[in-house]
C-alpha cells in the first residue's frame, strides 16, 4: 500500500515527519511511504535512520505552506506546495491515501478542490475520537462548515456511523445529536429540524439528544453538531485536560507527601495521559471527500504520524472510499437531500 505523507506539514516537520514515516514501516510489513517535500531536507533526515529503501520514496517539492498562511490563498498560489502535491497523488491514483499534520484550513480547503466530494455528500467532515468511559466516540464535525444546514448533519449521522464500523468494529452504532438538552424539542431551530431528520433516519441508531456534559459518560458512540460548535468542544476539552494536567502538577510538587504520592500512582497518570493523548488515534479523518485524507495534529510526534498512517493505511486496504460511496448512493435515492 502505498500512502503519500506531507513531510514538510506541521510544527516538528520534517524531523518527527520522517521519523514517524520510519517508524510505520517497522509495523505495516505491506507499507510503501512517499515523502512530499523539499527533497534535500528529506534525504538528510533519512540518512539517522536504517530502513527498507524500497520502502520509502521521495517526491520533490519546492513550496511550504505554513500553520500562519491564509489557506484558500495558500492553496491556490502554492501550486507547488507538499500538501498540494500529495493531494494531487491521491487524486491521480498513484497513492490509496495521504497524511498531513499541516494547515487544517489549508487541507481542507485543498481536499475538496483536489479530490471533491463523493457523488451525494451535501458537505465534508471532519471527525475526532473522544475517549469515553465505556469505548472511543467519535465527534463530528470539528471544524469544516461553522453553518450547517440540517440535512448536513443528518448526513453526518450516516458517514459517522459507517466511520466507527471501520474504526472499531462497531456495528449499529449510536448517534447522539449535540444539544442544549436532552429532551426532544430543544434547541433552536436548526437543531430541532436537524433531530426530526435523524429520528426518521433508518440508516442509522439515532438515540436522541445529548448534552455535551454527558458526551463521555459512554451511552452514545458517534456525536453529531455543526463545525462551530464541535470546534468549540473540542477545544475545550483540550483546554480543561491540559489546565487539569497543570494543577495536578503544580499541588505535586508543592509538598514531599505529594510527591511521594504521585510517585506511587505514576501507572495511573501515565495510563490517563495515554487516553487523553490525541496522537494515539491517529489523526481525523476528512469524511466525504472521494479519497483518504487524514489530518494529524498539527503537533504530532513521530508517533502520531505512525498512527495517522496506521489508519490511513487501514481505511485504504478495507475499501472504505468505496463503501461510502455506496451507502451515500442509497441513501440519496431514497431521500430528497439537494446540494
Amino acid at each position: 500500500m502505498r500512502i503519500a505523507l506531507d513531510a514538510m506539514g506541521g510544527d516538528f516537520a520534517p524531523f518527527e515527519t520522517v521519523k514517524g514515516a520510519v517508524q510505520a514501516l517497522d509495523e505495516l510489513k505491506n507499507l510503501t511511504v512517499v515523502l512530499v517535500g523539499k527533497k534535500e531536507k528529506i534525504e538528510e533526515e533519512l540518512k539517522k535512520y536504517t530502513y527498507d529503501k524500497d520502502r520509502i520514496e521521495i517526491f520533490d517539492a519546492r513550496e511550504v505552506i505554513e500553520m500562519t498562511d491564509d489557506p484558500i490563498l495558500a492553496v491556490k498560489t502554492k501550486k507547488d506546495s507538499s500538501m498540494n502535491r500529495m493531494l494531487e497523488l491521491v487524486k491521480s491514483g498513484e497513492v490509496a491515501a495521504s497524511v498531513s499534520a499541516g494547515n487544517t484550513g489549508a487541507l481542507i480547503s485543498a481536499s475538496q478542490l483536489k479530490l471533491r466530494r463523493i457523488k451525494g455528500v451535501l458537505r465534508p467532515a471532519i471527525t475526532t475520537i473522544f475517549p469515553s468511559k465505556k469505548r472511543d466516540i467519535v465527534l463530528m464535525d470539528v471544524g469544516a462548515n461553522a453553518d450547517c444546514r440540517p440535512e448536513f448533519i443528518n448526513q453526518f449521522g450516516i458517514m459517522g456511523s459507517l466511520y466507527y464500523e471501520e474504526m472499531f468494529g462497531v456495528t449499529n452504532p449510536r448517534v447522539g445529536l449535540l444539544n442544549i438538552g436532552t429532551e426532544e424539542g430543544k434547541g433552536n431551530e436548526n437543531t430541532r429540524e436537524a433531530f426530526n431528520l435523524l429520528k426518521n433516519n433508518d440508516r442509522i441508531n439515532f438515540i436522541g439528544n445529548i448534552e455535551s456534559r454527558e458526551m463521555m459518560d459512554g451511552e452514545v458512540d458517534i456525536v453529531v453538531t455543526d463545525g462551530f460548535t464541535g470546534n468549540m468542544v473540542l477545544k475545550t476539552a483540550e483546554g480543561t485536560a491540559k489546565f487539569i494536567f497543570s494543577i495536578l502538577k503544580d499541588e505535586i510538587e508543592k509538598s514531599l507527601l505529594g510527591k511521594i504520592g504521585a510517585l506511587l500512582l505514576k501507572p495511573i497518570f501515565k495510563n490517563l495521559k495515554r487516553k487523553l493523548d490525541s496522537s494515539e488515534y491517529g489523526g481525523a479523518l476528512f469524511l466525504g471527500i472521494n479519497g483518504i485524507s487524514i489530518k494529524a495534529h498539527g503537533n504530532s510526534s513521530a508517533r502520531g504520524i505512525k498512527n495517522a498512517l496506521k489508519v490511513a493505511n487501514k481505511f485504504a486496504e478495507d475499501k472504505f472510499i468505496d463503501r461510502l460511496t455506496e451507502v451515500m448512493r442509497q441513501h440519496n435515492q431514497g431521500g430528497s437531500d439537494e446540494a
